[in-house]
């Protein structure tokens, strides 16, 4: 995988937790590799066609049509006809999707979705309605004034909100009705990587709790997730890892070894290939410039010791019962 040049938001440097930029990629040009960033991309695309990679996974492209990234990932273009559209990223300290998710409901179906593709198809209404919220982003991000960042958050959500409903309905996961996007398959091997990806991590595991060939399974997961099964694992690894190193005070080693990996280098460097930055870096960094707000949600909390007198004594003390 080529390295990505990164471009990491900074509030101490001044940097604007939302943005919203330009698209635009010709066929002939090398322009299609993204900067690795740390924040939620949205990209809506409003001509061309061709393909995108996130990290590993290789997608088809066409407009119009919306596409989902998440912070430290691996984006690339290709572009068979010029791809035109418009970016729309911000930062976890503005809008943290993940403790959002009953709110907005993205988290998993948007963004994080290892199990599907990080695409929306629009129709022509659809198209309007989007274009719509994001001429209303740009114009309060260069406007301004009374309660600019609530009006923001209001626009950004009801634009999240949107998506999330027309992908379910694409996934024909809406209330009342059934349809089977994948192989069944598909779905009881989702069922074992949730319950065994701390302890399993070879794709031939799986493969036999399924009673089915290595490579036929690694097949069926190409063709419909665009990626391998080693990769749609390690997915799922990293997810948790980032979780645990973002909003717990779990030392890395411990990560690594409730992961399964009794090597913290292994893990360590495994990390570092998806997210360009070590499980410390990628802590400290994001800490930092949240001022350890993230933490606040996940911290343990102590344990209170047993009364030395009630062990003397042979009793148990309250926190024991």
């Amino acid at each position: 995988m080529v390295r990505a040049p990164e471009t990491l938001y900074d509030p101490r440097g001044g940097d604007s937790s939302v943005k919203v930029t330009e698209l635009a990629i010709e066929t002939d040009s090398d322009s299609g590799l993204f900067a690795r960033s740390n924040y939620f991309t949205v990209c809506w695309i409003q001509e061309g066609q061709g393909q995108f990679w996130a990290d590993s996974a290789c997608h088809p492209l066409a407009a119009p049509s919306l596409l989902f990234f998440v912070p430290y990932q691996y984006v690339r273009f290709v572009a068979e006809r010029p791809i035109r559209g418009i970016i729309v990223q911000f930062h976890a300290n503005f809008l943290c999707i993940e403790t959002y998710h009953e709110e907005v409901g993205c988290n998993g179906v948007l963004f994080n979705d290892l199990y599907g593709v990080p695409t929306v198809e629009l129709e022509e209404r659809h198209d309007r309605e989007v274009a719509e919220l994001i001429f209303q982003i740009r114009g309060e991000l260069a406007e301004g004034g009374l309660a600019h960042s609530e009006i923001l958050l209001s626009y950004l959500k009801v634009l999240l909100i949107r998506a999330t409903r027309l992908k379910r309905e694409q996934q024909g996961t809406l209330t009342g009705s059934t349809y089977d996007r994948f192989p069944p398959v598909l779905e009881s091997l989702r069922e074992l990587i949730e319950a065994n990806y701390r302890r399993m991590h070879a794709p031939a595991d799986y493969a036999r709790l399924l009673d089915t060939d290595p490579k036929g399974l690694g097949k069926v997961v190409k063709a419909h997730l665009h990626k391998t099964l080693t990769d749609l694992i390690r997915d799922r690894i990293l997810k948790h890892a980032k979780w645990d190193l973002l909003h717990t005070l779990k030392p890395v080693k411990q990560i690594a070894h409730e992961l399964g990996y009794t090597d913290e280098l292994y893990f360590s460097r495994l990390f570092k290939r998806a997210t360009g930055h070590s499980p410390v870096f990628f802590r400290e960094f994001e800490t930092a410039i949240r001022g350890g707000r993230n933490l606040s949600m996940s911290l343990p909390l102590p344990s209170i010791p047993a009364d030395p007198v009630d062990r003397k004594n042979g009793s148990s003390s309250a926190s024991e019962s």
